[in-house]
């Protein structure tokens, strides 16, 4: 069951507390000869994602548009046909008005909205493919009173510079509140003021950009069902913009994430959209990005040949990546980055040796602490395999020592399973590595 973020929000806008709107209803439905008695316990069922039985959906509408002085319909409270809530109900008003509703909920910091697990199947699906096919959005333009101008624009692009690097260097978990934060009440009015349809795609990319930082963020924080909604909401921005390579980009974050889902072939077909959809307008860095993670997922999928092939193309795409010629999102496929995908991939299929150069190669390569971090635990894991305890063991504390200040559930995995790993190995200084990780780890998050 998934949280009704807009009723909530519609609650929370028209000022009522959920008693008060239990009692409101009630009353509504005495008018129409119903005798209801719900309490604050109903509407809080309700923000939770139940959807109530008869009339009481309607008797909600009413209230809620009696206190905002407008029309409130059920899609508004997320109870349409169904009680379906679909990202992208009502076109792209509607979409936006789904998206502000989700920010103001998170930035509320919704306990239940965090553990929302991740959708599968049709439902994970369902918004590639809309970006992926027609219809195209022929003008984004919105009335308004308050005029969207080229200020507000660079102020995005500055806050989701500002949040990724923040990110980057302490992590999704203490990043995420300030990033949506911004989204709530930054980015939500500029959404809803007026703009020309050139301004509009202007205005929705620079937000895709900040919604897929979110999204990255509570990935790292383990709100994996949060986390895709805001790469499916940053995928619907990507589309009002008309940027199909900002589009590629944030496939390649849920590409990212159905890996680590175990999700392999969802993680092939969605590199593949990509690759195909953004076609011209994809970048080296996202091509080799791209490529390298079909690489990971054939070599899961135990195809040695696919794995093998993605691996030569990531390569090819790699040594094609040109200085300053990249947009800001696909700013992370920093050198050395291919290279550690690709050794994961190469261990996954039985290749150590392949694999540790590879690890080697990337740990040698210049990245921000976060990236070092991922390359330092490879190469640990590969040093270990290869017999190399007391290499090991070096490397595995300068990855806990790069991973100081950090609050990352991501870093905290990659760091419990090269102690796992360093514990086993029976050597003396592998086990003493082990302690000092052990260490870092107490410290709770």
């Amino acid at each position: 069951m998934e949280p009704n973020v807009l009723l909530e929000s519609l609650i929370d806008e028209a000022g009522v507390s959920r008693a008060g709107l239990a009692g409101h209803v009630n009353q509504a439905g005495r008018a129409r000869g119903l005798y209801l008695r719900y309490e604050h316990t109903a509407v809080a069922r309700w923000i939770k994602g139940q959807r109530p039985r008869g009339q009481v959906p309607d008797l909600l509408c009413e209230v809620l548009g009696r206190r905002l002085h407008r029309p409130v319909g059920l899609d508004d409270i997320g109870m349409g046909i169904s009680g379906v809530r679909t990202a992208h109900g009502g076109g792209l008003c509607g979409f936006v008005e789904h998206a502000t509703a989700l920010w103001r909920s998170d930035d509320q910091q919704r306990p239940d909205l965090a553990a929302v697990p991740a959708v599968t199947g049709t439902t994970a699906v369902m918004p590639v493919w809309e970006w992926e096919n027609p219809p195209e959005d022929t003008d984004v333009s919105r009335p308004g009173p308050s005029r969207v101008s080229m200020a507000d624009m660079a102020m995005l692009r500055a806050a989701r510079a500002h949040y990724e690097q923040m990110y980057r260097k302490a992590g999704g978990m203490a990043t995420r509140s300030r990033v949506v934060g911004f989204l709530n009440a930054e980015t939500a009015p500029l959404l809803r003021g007026g703009y020309s349809d050139a301004t509009g795609r202007q205005l929705h990319r620079a937000t895709a950009g900040l919604v897929a930082v979110a999204g990255i963020c509570a990935y790292d924080s383990d709100a994996h069902g949060l986390a895709q909604r805001y790469f499916h909401q940053a995928l619907r921005l990507a589309k009002a913009s008309g940027d199909r390579g900002l589009g590629g980009y944030v496939i390649a974050l849920l590409v990212n994430q159905s890996l680590y889902l175990a999700d392999f072939r969802r993680s092939v077909a969605f590199a593949e959209a990509a690759l195909r959809a953004a076609g011209p307008h994809s970048t080296p860095a996202l091509a080799a990005d791209l490529h390298a993670m079909q690489a990971k997922a054939y070599a899961q999928l135990g195809d040695h040949r696919g794995s093998l092939e993605c691996i030569r193309r990531a390569e090819a795409e790699a040594g094609r990546i040109g200085t300053g010629s990249e947009p800001d999102e696909t700013g992370y496929v920093q050198p050395g980055l291919v290279n550690v995908q690709v050794a994961e991939a190469l261990l996954n299929l039985g290749d150590l040796a392949g694999a540790q150069e590879h690890a080697l190669a990337a740990v040698r390569s210049p990245a921000h602490d976060r990236g070092t971090v991922h390359r330092l635990a490879m190469l640990s894991h590969l040093e270990l395999l290869q017999g190399e305890a007391d290499k090991a063991a070096g490397t595995a504390c300068e990855m806990a020592e790069r991973a100081r200040g950090m609050e990352s559930q991501r870093l905290r995995e990659r760091m419990r399973s090269v102690r796992e790993h360093l514990a086993a190995s029976g050597s003396a200084e592998a086990e003493a590595a082990a302690g000092v990780i052990a260490g870092a780890l107490r410290v709770p998050l």
